[in-house]
């Protein structure tokens, strides 16, 4: 089990008209640490698309001025496609600001889907409540399909 780790310092450019980060720069944020993630996990020879956003909840403001940790961990594989679970980590109060749940499927030079290659590490959750209560949704949410 391996966890990823991306940092960020929240920019005046990435704020809303309150001062804390918006929407859109947060979606970006996850979205660049899932795909770390992700590649990670596979490797040089990952070719990835983002497939599915599963879930992104924003749980506190974020403000400007603040470095911000996203930890990710891929949650699940098929042959062709991994969910990562991604959390904001607790800042200086100890809540944490955001969770998500992404999909990203493996493809080919020409964009059709393909296999991940044949070694890769283990999937396994990492241990703590947070990884537990994403596990958990992220298995509610593929029963949907």
């Amino acid at each position: 089990m391996a966890i990823t780790h991306s940092h960020k310092l929240v920019l005046p450019a990435d704020a809303n008209h309150h001062g804390t980060l918006y929407a859109g720069a947060m979606l970006r944020l996850v979205l660049e640490a899932g795909y770390a993630t992700a590649w990670k996990h596979i490797g040089p020879e990952a070719n990835l698309v983002l497939r599915r956003v599963l879930n992104m909840e924003c749980l506190r403001p974020v403000p400007v001025g603040v470095v911000v940790e996203i930890q990710g961990a891929v949650l699940h594989r098929t042959a062709a496609y991994l969910v990562c679970g991604l959390v904001g980590m607790p800042l200086d109060d100890g809540t944490q600001w955001a969770e998500a749940l992404f999909g990203f499927a493996q493809v080919s030079p020409d964009g059709k889907l393909t296999h991940f290659p044949a070694s890769l590490p283990a999937v396994s959750r990492p241990a703590g409540e947070v990884w537990e209560r994403l596990e958990k949704r992220m298995n509610k949410l593929l029963r949907l399909r």
